[in-house]
């Protein structure tokens, strides 16, 4: 595979005060996100915990046994469980993507106070009981709060870059409902196989056949911050349409842009398509996605073409439930503004 086409950058800069050195990474993450649109990031604080073994705790939930598990189940895949937006989702059979894993929201890192029963976007997420899995809930509160400081962090860099006030978007995403995803990506049994087209399923990328484990798409939202385990499968469509990889460096993380931030930033941020392929071998991400509060308004920028104001939460369930792992929910929770996202 080859890894020349996505740019990596050093952000340490981003996490110091002002001067030269800050201001050509803040113009480098524009450069990146308006062109490709992905992009691989290091030069982290220490205090963002992104190394393997901290990696490897957060994903010892796969191993707990079906009957651990259980209880953590979305209503969608068990009624008999109250929750509709966080917690576990089981790998979908006949599903072009063949993942399972686990949603989890803020209240990880910062307590029951950032829930709210009255919306599911806020609702509290499930946890394995912390006998089960000792240690388990503090690494991802830690690994929460770290990506938290990464994406403010990012965001800024953009609304200097984009000639704004490097704190435009902090009150939109002060208390917001950032989800962490853990994923396992495992081998699809021959029965599964077989379940799909062949055209669908299989492509070739470098001479070398592939067989699609998350199906192309583009993000909903504003930006992720994706952790992989070291198993190359990640692809981000270049402007020219080919597909390149997306280089899993041990100490980086991968970052690209959702279609809300492409629309907020009048298209200057580019939302980039990408998919997971793979050779058959378990491979396991951790992708982070940086989102606002329910309430918060997504409004034109100053001097930007004009579009209708709406609500962050009522567009993010309009494009979540628009995913196999939500079809069917839609009208779970009704629109809090009359505009449609």
């Amino acid at each position: 595979m080859s890894f020349h086409d996505v740019p990596q950058i050093d952000i340490a800069p981003l996490f110091g005060g002002p001067g030269p050195e800050r201001e050509a990474t803040d113009q480098a993450i524009l450069a990146a996100a308006g062109d490709i649109g992905f992009m691989t990031v290091r030069g982290l604080p220490a205090s963002v915990p992104l190394a393997q073994a901290h990696r490897q705790a957060m994903l010892r939930i796969f191993d707990l046994p079906d009957e651990r598990l259980r209880p953590l189940w979305r209503q969608k895949f068990d009624a008999d469980q109250p929750n509709l937006y966080r917690g576990w989702f089981p790998a979908q059979s006949g599903a072009l993507s063949y993942k399972r894993g686990m949603d989890i929201g803020p209240d990880v890192a910062h307590g029951e106070a950032v829930t709210d029963t009255r919306d599911p976007l806020c609702e509290a997420t499930p946890l394995p009981d912390a006998t089960t899995l000792p240690g388990w809930r503090e690494a991802v509160a830690d690994y929460y709060r770290g990506m938290e400081t990464t994406g403010q962090a990012l965001m800024r860099a953009l609304a200097r870059a984009m000639g704004l006030d490097e704190h435009w978007f902090d009150a939109a995403f002060r208390e917001g409902i950032s989800t962490l995803r853990l994923i396992q990506y495992p081998p699809r049994p021959a029965a599964e196989l077989e379940r799909l087209p062949a055209e669908d399923l299989w492509v070739e990328h470098a001479g070398t056949r592939y067989q699609v484990v998350g199906k192309a798409h583009v993000d909903s939202g504003l930006v992720t911050l994706l952790a992989q385990d070291g198993v190359p499968g990640l692809q981000a469509r270049t402007l020219a349409g080919d597909w390149c990889d997306v280089p899993p460096h041990e100490g980086t993380l991968a970052v690209n842009f959702g279609k809300l931030l492409e629309r907020w930033s009048g298209g200057r941020i580019r939302a980039t398509e990408h998919r997971v392929v793979g050779s058959g071998q378990q491979r396991h991400s951790i992708p982070f996605f940086y989102e606002p509060r329910v309430d918060a308004e997504i409004a034109p920028f100053p001097g930007d073409p004009a579009f209708t104001p709406f609500l962050y939460g009522d567009h993010l369930w309009q494009a979540t439930t628009q995913f196999v792992e939500f079809q069917g929910m839609e009208h779970l929770r009704p629109a809090r503004a009359d505009t449609p996202a």
